[in-house]
């Protein structure tokens, strides 16, 4: 997936692409701050800890579209920061699903997950897993961020 496409605004409200982000294994993450998987934060930081110093990073971006969002990015930085030490970048509020739902999120959507089922986003803390060949796998908002399917890929993926 060619990532230099995708423009991207932060939660801080700089504008970058996330041509930043070529040639590193990405875990991006639609987020919420009130929902029953919001304290996968957690393992989403260690893992941009554990593994952000050899080409790998979360990129989380915040969506309402369930209802479980903070109505501010000033609010969804201030929470993320000083609850859950994150650390990794996050973007602005964005859709996730739908006609008016983020170019990136239009084009992840189309991975199928473990099950072989594409489309829409179903909830909160899903992930798509995205590597420097290209490759994108799906895993469903119940896969903790460091199970092994993910971590065993994110491994893959970097450099030795």
């Amino acid at each position: 997936m060619d990532l230099s496409a995708f423009d991207l605004v932060t939660v801080h409200g700089t504008r970058t692409t996330l041509a930043d982000f070529t040639g590193k294994v990405l875990l991006v993450v639609n987020v919420a701050s009130r929902c029953g998987f919001t304290p996968q934060y957690e393992k989403l930081e260690q893992l941009q800890r554990r593994y952000g110093d050899r080409g790998f990073s979360v990129i989380g971006f915040p969506s309402n579209q369930f209802l479980q969002e903070l109505g501010s990015d000033d609010a969804i930085a201030e929470y993320c920061s000083t609850t859950w030490g994150v650390t990794f970048p996050m973007s602005e509020r964005v859709r996730v699903n739908g006609s008016s739902r983020h170019p990136l999120f239009a084009e992840l959507t189309k991975t199928p997950d473990a099950t072989g089922r594409a489309g829409k986003v179903r909830w909160n803390f899903e992930k798509f897993l995205l590597t420097p060949t290209g490759d994108v796998f799906r895993f469903r908002s119940s896969t903790e961020p460091d199970a092994p399917e993910i971590v065993e890929r994110i491994e893959a993926a970097l450099p030795s």
